[in-house]
């Protein structure tokens, strides 16, 4: 190979360097575009391997004659993604959605990707990723775990998010991400999701309202004016706190997502209508706490909760009022001076930690579970999630409509319901054929 009309071609090694003359500049100097060029490894012989090099030279020159020229034959992945963060993805993504992006980007895309020219990520390139991440797997705490099938879907989501981009940007043609897919899910199409049932609802909402032993250790004390005493080792009787009574009901009854319900203000309650305006949620970003849109558009919404979860606001309200008036000038106010108004809320009035009702959550089922003797009456150790599919599960199966559900839930779409609760929803296809059966039969 050689010199060719508009182009030429110089082999080193298994790549090649092609370089359109483009004639001379206003001060004679020569305007040229070169590019490398690798051909595919399955190419055998060297007449196909000539044949794709020449393919790839003749579009490479059209492209720059036409002034499409990409740079993704130089910038790999890695600078690519740097470019794509500071001029897209901060001014366009939400905190919490480029923060997660970036930590998977570092931790698994671009050790494996990032020193790879664009242009060069083919759909076959993606898929070996994908089944290499499935062959080794990774660490955590010391312990082998696999990847799920909905772990890589994310990370082909973020990889073609990003792709998308480079396509807008002329950097290269097309998106190798919609010409593959990852592997499939070999496991059971059907997974039911981890919830209470009607009953172990009804013990969960029990063991919110009773009172637990706690023991506490010997330890010094001061008193008001400074002076240390001792406190010898003593146990006592204690309730739920009223607010988390209250965070918990709300999740289980209104199937609120734990930052949307941390995020909660008295001005979100109508307590005429019974109901909660869902608008904003809380997250943590670069290790602070913040306060966002919520996930998506639907999942601003208002929903209406029972009686039973509106008087107990009532009472959080009111106790809420003492504490913030006994607190005085201590209770945080916001950037104009007034009290923090959220819902649930530290011994100051600043905004309660993500981390609070987790292990509160876990802490009462387990308090619970040491109460009670018989084995089949203890809670499952369900996670915090749960109460949401707990909310949604027991709402299905008394028949309520995908689309309430849904609409209760925040999903985008319906067939995000469906999907999650395809157990639930194979159930009661199930009662429906049989209800069917019974009919004719009784019929017949």
């Amino acid at each position: 190979m050689g010199r060719h009309k508009g182009y030429s071609i110089q082999q080193r090694g298994d790549s090649y360097s092609i370089c359109v003359n483009l004639g001379r500049n206003a001060e004679n100097k020569q305007i040229r575009k070169t590019v490398t060029y690798k051909p595919d490894p399955s190419l055998k012989t060297a007449k196909q391997r000539e044949k794709a090099v020449e393919k790839f030279a003749y579009e490479f020159e059209q492209k720059v004659r036409n002034g499409l020229a990409f740079d993704g034959e130089k910038m790999t992945f890695s600078d690519f993604c740097k470019k794509w963060e500071t001029e897209y993805a901060s001014h366009n993504l939400e905190k919490t959605t480029l923060s997660s992006y970036k930590s998977i980007l570092a931790k698994t895309i671009l050790p494996e990707l990032g020193h790879y020219k664009i242009s060069n990520i083919k759909p076959l390139t993606l898929v070996s990723f994908y089944n290499s991440l499935i062959k080794k797997g990774y660490e955590r705490n010391g312990v082998h775990k696999e990847y799920s099938h909905s772990s890589l879907q994310r990370y082909h989501a973020i990889i073609s998010s990003i792709m998308k981009t480079a396509v807008q940007w002329q950097i290269i043609d097309d998106n190798p991400c919609l010409k593959c897919k990852p592997p499939k899910d070999n496991k059971k199409a059907i997974s039911e999701v981890k919830h209470f049932d009607l009953d172990e609802a009804e013990r969960f909402l029990e063991a919110l309202t009773l009172k637990y032993e706690t023991t506490y250790k010997a330890h010094d004390r001061y008193d008001d004016t400074g002076k240390m005493y001792h406190v010898e080792t003593y146990t006592e009787k204690r309730g739920i706190p009223l607010q988390l009574q209250v965070f918990f009901n709300v999740a289980l009854f209104g199937g609120l997502r734990r930052g949307e319900n941390i995020a909660l203000t008295w001005d979100d309650i109508d307590f005429n209508n019974n109901t909660v305006s869902i608008n904003k949620a809380t997250a943590i970003v670069n290790h602070k706490q913040i306060s966002k849109a919520p996930k998506n558009q639907t999942s601003i919404r208002i929903i209406t909760l029972p009686g039973s979860v509106m008087s107990l606001l009532k009472r959080h309200k009111v106790q809420q009022l003492q504490e913030r008036l006994s607190m005085g000038d201590q209770w945080e106010t916001d950037e104009n001076g007034n009290p923090n108004n959220y819902i649930y809320t530290q011994w100051n009035g600043t905004q309660m930690n993500l981390s609070t009702p987790y292990h509160a959550f876990k802490e009462i089922i387990t308090k619970y579970n040491s109460m009670v003797q018989d084995p089949n009456l203890k809670l499952p150790n369900i996670p915090m999630h749960g109460l949401r599919h707990t909310s949604a599960t027991l709402l299905i199966s008394q028949n309520i409509d995908v689309k309430t559900v849904s609409g209760r839930l925040g999903h985008a779409q319906t067939s995000t319901t469906m999907n999650i609760y395809a157990h639930s929803l194979k159930k009661l296809d199930e009662k429906a054929s049989d209800t069917l059966e019974d009919l004719f039969r009784k019929k017949a």
